[in-house]
């Protein structure tokens, strides 16, 4: 959705940030510009499948490219020249022990070791950024090619099994979750190649409801989307921008409006329908159950057809509750076969003309998983782990790509794009998945608190992509089946390069021979795309009961999954540890930017949400680190600069320990005497601009090849800073908590941003202006009022002739840090503010008065305390009596 600063988001604009443009971005960060670093790396190879023909292997679907020389070798050069620096300056304050407090001396000579490591491994892992493209017209040339709108028989590209995830439907609007199913059931991917699985993991009827009501209006939306080839094709998101958004790419521009109005009308309809839901349940709750009140039937919530509903209930009961419901297996949409099915002429109960459009939709599932008490339910990883037995048991596609409830496709060629580096004929068959960057809807046209994350994801994740691959952030990732069934790449094993089952599948596995023998079925379907297998008979009394048994709690215990099969169990970040241990096999990952971006969703544009999201994932990577799932102890598959990688993502919370200290170290300036934690404090004060200026050098120049923007750049610097000082302490307190066998700190879910609802009208960006009081934001708090004292301090003492120019020269590198510590913690202060942030001139105000009266009362105490450390204040002549009273000579303890 467009975002533009009007109206009430006018206050938006920050003025200490350089290209707040209204839209996140600076101008000028084109595509063009950021194509324009990036060279060919692969020509050789190019040339030398052209010789062959394609006729010895697998076409080359992807071209990789690499940084120009002129940007990555100074790039280095500064990295080795910093290094070079780092090692000097541990050599330079070994032999100049010298400091006002030994302990706080080694406090910092710790935490600068500490920083100098950190800071290497973060930047040994971009070195060679990779960046790599794929070619989608090249893919349908060889396995789609062209047929009827939608797709038909003559597709070679294999199935795919699509994963949504969701909870709650009012913590996580009910709309934005039905319009991520719409996006899909309308992709750009053969009809019959895709089936849709859709996790409720509250067991709601309202869930399952909308979904009935979703699949009703898809069979207009779909054939809609494919006649007229419209982007993106969630509904909310395509009705919101502007009608003429790029030329039109269908078959039929002169009906294009009028189905346009058309479709937008059962739209609107369809989200009525669902707000309805709310109402309509209940209501029919209540009905029925005045019937069965003279048979004594309990208070229930039922379906449409008069029975109850199996799941949880409106009013909680015994069996029908969250945390205790029998597991529901229900096909949505049953499996449509692979040859098309042409719409019908227009008419006037269909507008529409659909004759030559394939009306087929995609096959798909509804999910509630079963929930007893003392069960561990392990949360998203839990629910993936069913979703995996439950589609092999129904489609048993060979590759999975799993969507968040609040995420949609945003491109509809996705699909084919991550297929072109599975199917690649160089390092296809070895990948085992790949990662889309997450985008965001909705987020501040500033981005105030780095939603975007536009570093990790446009620099850190073209660094990873020239190592072993990156990393898994959760959501907007294509895998193969069989790299989760914990196979091994084809390079690692022996013979064929098919996996095979192992000797006891029963221990890995579970149970279920239909589901143990769909593991190979699935591993075979992925090294030759052929067409599927004919879906499994619905009807089947046998293979209802095995959807039943393989969504129950007990299916799992005693076998392998979630530790060494599927989404790995017990840690915040089942992400990024899921992706390690794939890593750790020896599978390789891709990396794959579009434009349009693949994939877009929500994200917590409130400061007090964003830090327990902060607090989810640092908290989760540092009990990473210190588990078996530690990246020191992985294997010799996984690349050594991928090791590196991993420990750099799990162990960078630690620094908030040594970042608190420094942060508070300005306290020094309070006291009424000298006091430096470094003589010579001029040679260490040089020492660590230089480091400091060559490490923004080095980012300035990974901004450019990675197409960044000095907001995007700053914005990181921030919200590290507000991270490090309250969230990342907490993270290695709960990690510590763990470690010696207690529970460690309660981690909350994210809330989605209401704007999104579709319900009631809410101010644009309302969110971001709530101020939500919480423990993680007091740390912070401190560290901004010790700096604004500090600085406070120094100012009276300047103003009251207590320094000399030597002593303020000295003191100056250390005001330098204060002012830059609280630049870093402006958008934190801004968020505190509430709705008052919508001016920041006010925030510079209240700056300037809390200095003044702050360097007054700390002249005013120095004068009690210590009367001899400061002289008299000089006033001037036009206010010598009042001078005169204020005279630090004049008073007396």
């Amino acid at each position: 959705m467009p975002s533009t600063a009007t109206g009430n988001d006018a206050g938006l604009a920050d003025p200490l940030l350089p290209g707040g443009d209204g839209t996140g971005r600076a101008a000028g960060a084109s595509s063009k510009d950021k194509n324009k670093n990036w060279v060919p790396a692969d020509e050789e190879e190019v040339l030398a499948a052209e010789e062959r023909g394609g006729e010895d292997g697998r076409p080359l679907l992807y071209r990789t490219f690499k940084v120009r020389g002129i940007l990555l070798h100074p790039y280095r050069l500064i990295n080795l020249a910093r290094l070079i620096l780092i090692i000097q300056f541990f050599i330079w304050r070994m032999r100049h022990r010298d400091s006002d407090s030994m302990v706080l001396w080694w406090i910092t000579v710790v935490g600068d070791f500490w920083f100098g490591v950190s800071w290497l491994l973060n930047q040994a892992s971009k070195l060679n950024p990779i960046r790599r493209v794929p070619n989608i017209a090249l893919l349908n040339e060889q396995f789609d090619p062209p047929a009827v709108a939608g797709g038909g028989g003559s597709s070679q590209l294999p199935c795919v099994d699509v994963f949504i995830n969701t909870v709650d439907p009012v913590d996580e609007p009910v709309l934005c979750t039905m319009n991520s199913v719409l996006s899909i059931l309308a992709t750009d991917y053969p009809v019959g190649r895709h089936a849709t699985y859709f996790s409720d993991d509250g067991g709601s009827l309202v869930h399952y409801e909308a979904l009935l009501e979703t699949a009703r209006f898809a069979a207009l939306w779909a054939p809609f989307c494919r006649k007229h080839r419209v982007e993106p094709r969630a509904p909310e998101s395509y009705f919101a921008a502007a009608a003429a958004d790029g030329p039109y790419a269908g078959d039929a521009p002169g009906q294009f409006l009028d189905d346009r109005r058309h479709v937008r009308r059962e739209y609107e309809e369809f989200k009525e329908r669902l707000a309805a839901l709310f109402t309509i349940i209940p209501q029919r709750s209540e009905a029925y159950e005045r019937e069965s009140t003279k048979r004594g039937g309990a208070r229930a919530t039922y379906m449409a057809d008069g029975s109850h509903w199996p799941g949880t209930w409106i009013e909680p009961a015994e069996n029908h509750k969250k945390g205790q419901h029998a597991a529901i297996v229900q096909v949505v949409l049953k499996h449509p076969g692979d040859e098309p099915q042409l719409g019908a002429p227009a008419s006037s109960d269909s507008p529409l003309d659909l004759s030559a459009v394939d009306v087929r939709l995609p096959m798909l599932v509804y999910i509630a998983r079963e929930k007893r008490p003392g069960y561990d339910h392990q949360k998203k990883a839990g629910a993936m782990n069913v979703q995996l037995r439950v589609s092999a048991l129904l489609s048993n596609a060979p590759f999975i790509i799993n969507f968040d409830g609040d995420h949609y496709i945003n491109n509809s060629a996705a699909f084919r794009a991550a297929m072109c580096f599975m199917l690649d004929g160089r390092h296809g068959e070895d990948t085992a998945f790949v990662q889309f960057p997450q985008r965001f809807d909705d987020v501040d046209p500033t981005d105030r608190y780095c939603n975007h994350n536009r570093v990790f994801f446009d620099a850190t994740a073209l660094g990873l992509n020239g190592l072993q691959g990156p990393s898994y952030v959760g959501t907007g990732c294509m895998f193969r089946r069989a790299a989760l069934y914990s196979a091994d790449p084809p390079r690692w094993q022996p013979g064929d390069g098919v996996s095979k089952l192992p000797d006891n599948p029963w221990r890995q596995f579970g149970n279920s021979m239909p589901f143990i023998n769909s593991v190979p079925l699935a591993t075979h379907q992925e090294h030759r795309p052929v067409a599927p297998p004919p879906p499994a008979s619905l009807d089947d009394k046998r293979l209802a009961a095995e959807l039943a048994d393989v969504s129950t709690c007990a299916y799992e215990d005693g076998t392998e999954w979630g530790y060494g099969v599927g989404w790995v169990y017990n840690i915040a970040t089942e992400d990024v540890v899921t992706g390690f241990r794939i890593h750790r096999k020896g599978w390789r990952s891709m990396y794959c930017a579009m434009e349009p971006d693949a994939f877009r969703g929500t994200a917590p544009i409130n400061l007090t949400e964003r830090l327990y999201q902060i607090l989810r994932w640092s908290g989760g990577s540092l009990d990473m680190f210190l588990s078996r799932n530690c990246p020191l102890l992985a294997g010799r598959r996984l690349h050594p600069m991928q090791r590196v990688a991993y420990t750099n993502m799990t162990i960078y919370p630690i620094s908030a320990a040594f970042i608190f200290a420094y942060d508070l170290l300005p306290l020094m300036w309070l006291s009424g005497s000298e006091f430096y934690i470094q003589k010579p404090f001029q040679t260490y004060a040089a020492y660590m601009f230089a480091g400091i200026a060559m490490m923004e050098m080095s980012g300035l120049v990974e901004i450019r090849w990675a197409g960044l923007t000095l907001l995007d750049w700053c914005r990181n610097e921030q919200f590290y800073m507000i991270g490090a000082t309250g969230v990342y302490p907490a993270a290695v307190l709960h990690s510590l908590l763990r470690l010696v066998g207690l529970k460690g700190l309660p981690f909350k879910l994210t809330s989605k941003p209401q704007s999104a609802s579709g319900g009631e009208a809410r101010e644009r960006f309302a969110e971001l202006y709530d101020v939500q009081w919480a423990p993680l934001l007091v740390p912070t708090v401190v560290v901004t009022a010790v700096n604004v004292a500090a600085i406070g301090a120094a100012a009276g003492r300047v103003a009251a002739g207590g320094w000399s120019f030597a002593q303020l020269a000295g003191a100056a590198g250390g005001l330098v840090f204060n002012a830059w510590v609280l630049l870093l913690l402006y958008p934190f202060v801004l968020g505190i503010m509430g709705r008052w942030s919508k001016r920041p001139y006010l925030l510079f105000v209240m700056l300037v008065v809390a200095l003044a009266a702050i360097a007054l009362a700390h002249v005013a105490l120095l004068a009690v305390l210590a009367p001899g450390s400061v002289p008299p204040f000089r006033l001037g002549r036009w206010w010598s009596g009042v001078g005169a009273i204020i005279s630090p000579a004049s008073w007396r303890f």
